[in-house]
C-alpha cells in the first residue's frame, strides 16, 4: 500500500512537471521574445519538453529491466 502511494506521487509530480519547466535555449528564447505574439514561444517549448521526456522513459525502462534482472537472479541463488 505504502509503495504504491509513492509510485502515485512520483508519477503525478512527474505528470505535472513540463508546465514547470522552460527548455528554450538563450538564442531561441531572444528570437521568439522579440515577436508580439508569445504563442509560437509558448508552442516551441512545449515542443522542446515533450522530446526530453523520451530518452528519460527509455532510460528508465532500460534501468528497470536491469534491476528486475538482476533482482530475479538475486532470489533463484
Amino acid at each position: 500500500m505504502k509503495k504504491s502511494i509513492y509510485i502515485a506521487i512520483l508519477f503525478l509530480g512527474l505528470l505535472f512537471t513540463p508546465q514547470f519547466t522552460e527548455a528554450q535555449c538563450a538564442m531561441c528564447r531572444a528570437v521568439l521574445e522579440s515577436e508580439t505574439d508569445q504563442s509560437t514561444a509558448k508552442g516551441i517549448n512545449d515542443g522542446i519538453i515533450y522530446l526530453m521526456i523520451f530518452p528519460y522513459l527509455l532510460i528508465g525502462g532500460v534501468g528497470y529491466f536491469i534491476f528486475k534482472t538482476l533482482r530475479d537472479k538475486k532470489k533463484g541463488s
